[in-house]
């Protein structure tokens, strides 16, 4: 995997035509969020699940957003700015206190996630609403803290079982996409020491050229079956 640090620097300097060509599983759960966001009506409360470092909170201005981790994942992340510091699957609010949930890459993390499901439907409001974006192949990370990749069916079960309604359930890139990324991941073996004349060497063919014609080849697989991940709105079942 890529250096945090490196991935960071990344995502700042690219301008945003190549980010949404070359990192587009983030990119996607990005445009859907602010969606998702956009669509809320002022005033309601909205849980972050599992915000690190609140990236999400500005989207989020006019309502009252709470944000709560474990604070275990990423030990160079900043977690200060959390509302409380709790385990998804025992949430320290009552009933019915939120208007929408969020919950973004994070439940690969999630020990027990079909707990986390009835904690989010527990805590949400009659007509509430739950964005979630989950990993379908990822690579290993913020060891040992990770735990699980989901498929559609999987993620489906895991909303309907805990109580909720889906609404919609999207794929995130697709087989050509995620070859894209293998490319990217290949230069994470060059990062350090000598290796980095390497991967300046490398960077222009596997680090753009090669995700740039995947990202464009990725319309030919229509059953993306080799999702990198897929997202999510659930509501309250009636």
């Amino acid at each position: 995997m890529h250096n945090p640090g490196t991935l960071k620097f990344a995502r700042k300097i690219l301008p945003e035509f190549l980010r949404k060509r070359l990192d587009p599983f983030h990119w996607v759960i990005e445009e859907k969020l602010q969606e998702f966001a956009a669509a809320l009506p002022p005033g309601g409360r909205v849980l972050d699940a599992g915000a690190g470092e609140c990236p999400f909170r500005p989207l989020f201005s006019k309502q009252e957003y709470v944000a709560v981790d474990s604070a275990v994942g990423d030990p160079s992340w900043d977690y200060s700015h959390l509302t409380i510091v709790a385990d998804l699957t025992a949430l320290p609010f009552p009933d019915a206190s939120f208007s929408a949930i969020i919950c973004v890459v994070v439940l690969e993390h999630v020990s027990d996630p079909a707990t986390a499901f009835r904690e989010f439907r527990r805590v949400l409001a009659p007509q509430g609403r739950c964005f979630v974006a989950v990993p379908q192949i990822w690579e290993l990370h913020q060891a040992p803290h990770d735990f699980f990749r989901y498929t559609r069916h999987g993620l489906e079960h895991l909303m309907t079982s805990a109580g909720l309604r889906v609404v919609s359930l999207e794929p995130t890139g697709g087989y050509f996409q995620l070859l894209g990324k293998l490319s990217i991941d290949f230069l994470s073996f060059f990062e350090g020491g000598l290796g980095f004349l390497l991967f300046i060497l490398l960077a222009p063919l596997f680090g753009f050229l090669i995700p740039l014609i995947c990202y464009y080849l990725d319309k030919l697989d229509r059953k993306k079956d080799f999702a990198l991940g897929f997202v999510a709105v659930a509501e309250v079942a009636p």
